[in-house]
């Protein structure tokens, strides 16, 4: 390669980054990250705040897994245009009416609070996670629908790690200095407008044509009300899958499903857990702001780098290894009281690990879909990896409290994040295997 020849590989590579597409991407995934802990973990540090019990807010978090369950109603956004909005496009159409629905939800816990009740407050949370992962199913498909190559995938995928992350950030850190100084209800309203953004996004957004055509051949054959339409669109996209990665994409889906544990199932835990050990909103916040945001952006490029340099395989192993570690050190954090500069250490490590393995799997997930069954397909994989994280954090507060009464609260809290770890050791035995048969199905072919 001439120096001509890397120069303008190296500007095309920058120029990349501010293309209209690649700005678009990063919009939306901050759009589809910012109701994600607002029903979540930052949802809980709310109740705590309020005086809710530890199983309550445990409980609370079930709202979360409909995002495990997306790859139910992934087949109607798949073959239906959205009602009123579908003049939009497939695609646009129910990412402007996900986004509606989150923006007037999220406004509704604010306006709601908990004075009028945990079950009012639990209903319109719901309504978030609902429509929050109807909004990921189709942003999620527009990413890999509208990208042009692998390479494209790629960048597209990080921009939307970037935008995710970047709306993980203004949930978990800045909103607490917000809810610190103008109350939980305000700081919920002003975060439900701020889905703008995403609303923003979805009309500069350009509808992906190639899978039009091929969504449209497929009405074209046997429309969705039809017994073989909806045959189609609701197995077909599973025996795709299973045909094309044969006996391992069990395993695969296996491996999937672990993965992302150890985040998951510590998740309800750790704003109560700062609440808890004396750590005022306005250190945490400042805290994840600050390192925590250097750290996740430090982690998402490397975890990108590490999926392109040495594989998806490989990139998938150390993020896990990355997590069991990050999660385990929450337990540093319990014996060392509010120490602030401890707490910074584990930020960063937590912020880099996540952001690390976090966009290792999303650019795997990315890579095992096909075209004309987008939607279904990666909604099976995302709602995989959240499935069993989802159901089990719902007994993280039971578990502490269940610890508390006979180690006391401290110790409850580090033999719960040890815990909580280890459990991605699984995961991480699941991906060498698969890396391991790849390896060895490259070898057969050589």
């Amino acid at each position: 390669m001439t120096a001509a020849t890397a120069g303008a590989k190296t500007r095309h590579s920058f120029d990349a980054y501010l293309r209209p597409k690649t700005l678009v991407m990063l919009a939306l995934g901050f759009s589809s990250g910012l109701p994600f802990l607002l029903v979540g973990n930052t949802f809980g540090y709310w109740l705590r705040d309020e005086g809710t019990a530890l199983s309550a807010i445990g409980f609370l978090s079930w709202v979360g897994i409909a995002y495990s369950l997306k790859f139910l109603w992934a087949p109607v956004i798949d073959r239906t245009l959205a009602p009123v909005a579908g003049k939009l496009g497939r695609r646009r159409g129910w990412m402007l009416l996900a986004q509606l629905l989150v923006c007037a939800a999220l406004i509704g816990m604010g306006i709601a609070g908990t004075a009028h009740g945990l079950a009012l407050l639990g209903v319109l949370a719901l309504v978030v996670a609902f429509s929050s992962s109807t909004q990921d199913i189709v942003i999620d498909a527009w990413r890999i629908e509208i990208a042009d190559d692998a390479d494209e995938l790629g960048l597209l995928s990080s921009a939307y790690q970037l935008g995710y992350r970047a709306a993980l950030l203004a949930t978990d850190a800045l909103i607490l200095i917000a809810a610190q100084h103008l109350s939980w209800p305000i700081a919920y309203v002003l975060y439900g407008l701020l889905m703008i953004v995403g609303i923003f996004a979805t009309f500069f957004a350009r509808e992906p044509k190639n899978a039009d055509a091929a969504m449209d051949s497929k009405e074209t054959l046997a429309p969705l009300w039809t017994p073989r339409g909806f045959l189609d669109a609701v197995i077909g996209p599973f025996i795709a899958f299973f045909k094309a990665h044969g006996v391992f994409a069990l395993l695969m889906l296996a491996a999937i499903s672990l993965y992302r544990l150890p985040d998951f199932v510590m998740g309800p835990m750790a704003n109560p857990f700062y609440h808890d050990i004396g750590l005022t909103k306005d250190v945490v916040g400042a805290v994840r702001a600050s390192i925590g945001l250097v750290a996740s952006f430090v982690g998402i490029a490397a975890g990108g780098f590490a999926a392109l340099r040495f594989g998806y395989m490989r990139a998938l192993i150390a993020g896990g290894v990355l997590q069991v570690i990050a999660v385990a050190a929450y337990a540093v954090l319990a014996y060392s009281g509010n120490s602030i500069e401890v707490f910074a250490g584990v930020m960063a490590l937590d912020s880099f690990a996540m952001g690390f393995a976090g966009v290792a799997l999303v650019s795997y997930m990315s890579s095992l879909t096909s075209l004309g069954y987008t939607a279904t397909q990666y909604a099976l994989l995302a709602s995989t990896y959240a499935w069993a994280g989802k159901i089990l954090k719902g007994f993280s507060g039971a578990i502490v409290e269940g610890l508390s009464t006979s180690q006391g609260l401290t110790n409850a809290y580090a033999i719960f994040f040890v815990g909580a770890g280890l459990i991605g050791v699984p995961a991480i035995l699941l991906f060498a295997l698969l890396n391991a048969r790849q390896k060895a199905a490259a070898a057969s072919a050589a």
